[in-house]
């Protein structure tokens, strides 16, 4: 294991952790703030459905924490394989899928917590950042396809 991939298993680690600390904080702390922020807003449609705001507050800081989760095992996997088989495309990967969960993640916990909704406007942009961070991985593993190293450092 080299220490670019010992990083982002790391990171990924990490990562994982605060993000099942925001998915308990969202199941059991958070929507009692988001009745009392958002009384009062108006109700808004979901899949043709009436929802009160603080029920849609709520499901936007699950799906940030969700995201970051998904994320921060990609790191894990993608440290694994930049572990074995480097390649600049995985480190790519790996600062697409952090800055991604940076500004998704982050602008939702945001977003929820201070009620300020321009900070909807940057989520799209940590989402592509994602989507981005896919494509390298694949890109990073189909390049360094049949270039395993053998060699511990243990």
């Amino acid at each position: 294991m080299n220490q670019i991939g010992a990083g982002w298993i790391t990171l990924g680690a990490i990562l994982a952790g605060v993000a099942v600390i925001t998915g308990a904080f969202a199941a059991h702390g958070l929507d009692g703030f988001c009745a009392e922020k958002y009384a009062g807003e108006p109700v808004v449609n979901i899949a043709g459905w009436e929802h009160p705001m603080a029920y849609k507050r709520l499901n936007d800081f699950q799906v940030g924490a969700r995201y970051q989760m998904y994320h921060a095992l990609a790191l894990i996997g993608l440290g694994l394989l930049a572990g074995r088989r480097p390649h600049k495309l995985l480190n790519a990967a790996g600062y697409c899928f952090l800055g991604g969960i940076l500004l998704f993640s982050g602008s939702l916990y945001l977003l929820v917590l201070s009620g300020v909704t321009i900070l909807g406007a940057i989520t799209p942009i940590g989402g592509t950042l994602m989507i981005i961070g896919w494509g390298l991985f694949a890109g990073g593993a189909w390049a360094g396809k049949g270039s395993i190293s053998t060699t511990s450092d243990a």
